[in-house]
């Protein structure tokens, strides 16, 4: 039988992807680590990785074995910690997946309202892109995600918490800020773009070019952070899309415009959980969830 020290170690190199890297990562060096992962392959009866001189790739027996091989040390990490809650009188702990942008704009709050209904459970922050929430909650590493649509509704359940505007997001002083009208869609046609990435952003970059006229020859940055996109603005580097709640950021040397009435769909963010629900702090909350989040 494998032993929890050797699904840590493949779970680090799965991770990084690189032996050196993970052994750094927990504290050993890379010969041990290299006979973990082969006494594990061994034990299980499949190669999990491929290595050469120059990468290491999962194979794929490796990359379903990662899956069941977080849930298991995520298992294994939660029942003494558990235990030590019930014997000091605390009953758990929730796990709360959120990206970014809501973490400078909803999520206080939010944990004032958690912390109202269950004020004996504690809460572990996690900051996750929506992709990775959903991977969490599914392998039970994650309770509940705050995240972007779209999700699968039959896996998941959710409750929609909160709606805003894109904004224009241009440097201080920039002429558009001086037009004595509203800005419309030839006003910044021109203008050098700071865009979100279709990969690590792609709920922001399908809004965008789904609701307004984008000249993608304009992109001059790519970015996944709208903390990043609005300190290149603040840098002159170019104007971005960005949720209403970035004004909260504070970035000097910005300043934000209305978009055209009807020139883009609302942000969303929800909540969401998994459908079987395992953790009682969890179903203790949904109990009075939707009172709170209204």
């Amino acid at each position: 039988m494998f032993t929890f020290d050797q699904l840590a170690g493949f779970i680090a190199v799965a991770e990084e992807l690189h032996f050196g890297r993970a052994a750094e990562r927990l504290n050993m060096t890379q010969p041990p680590l290299s006979r973990q992962i082969q006494k594990l392959e061994k034990i299980i009866g499949a190669e999990l990785l491929e290595r050469d001189n120059r990468k290491v790739q999962l194979t794929n027996a490796g990359k379903t074995f990662l899956e069941e091989a977080r849930r298991l040390m995520a298992l294994a990490e939660r029942a003494p910690v558990s235990a030590r809650r019930i014997a000091s009188g605390r009953s758990g702990v929730l796990r709360i997946g959120f990206t970014a942008a809501s973490g400078f704009s909803i999520l206080g709050p939010l944990l004032e309202e958690i912390a109202a209904i269950i004020p004996d459970v504690d809460v572990d922050l996690q900051e996750l892109v929506t992709g990775d929430q959903i991977s969490r909650l599914m392998t039970g590493e994650l309770d509940l995600g705050l995240a972007r649509p779209p999700f699968d509704r039959e896996t998941f359940d959710s409750h929609l918490l909160y709606q805003e505007a894109l904004v224009l997001a241009v440097p201080a002083g920039h002429p558009l800020t001086h037009l004595a009208r509203d800005i419309g869609p030839k006003d910044f046609k021109d203008e050098p773009l700071i865009m979100h990435s279709p990969i690590q952003a792609r709920y922001f970059y399908d809004l965008v070019v789904r609701t307004l006229p984008i000249q993608h020859g304009n992109v001059v940055h790519t970015v996944s952070q709208v903390l990043t996109m609005v300190s290149l603005v603040a840098a002159k580097r170019g104007v971005a899309f960005v949720p209403h709640s970035a004004t909260l950021l504070g970035i000097k040397g910005v300043e934000f415009l209305p978009l055209p009435e009807g020139g883009g769909e609302q942000v969303e963010l929800h909540a969401i959980w998994s459908r079987r629900i395992t953790n009682p702090a969890l179903s203790r909350l949904l109990r009075d969830f939707e009172f709170a989040m209204e």
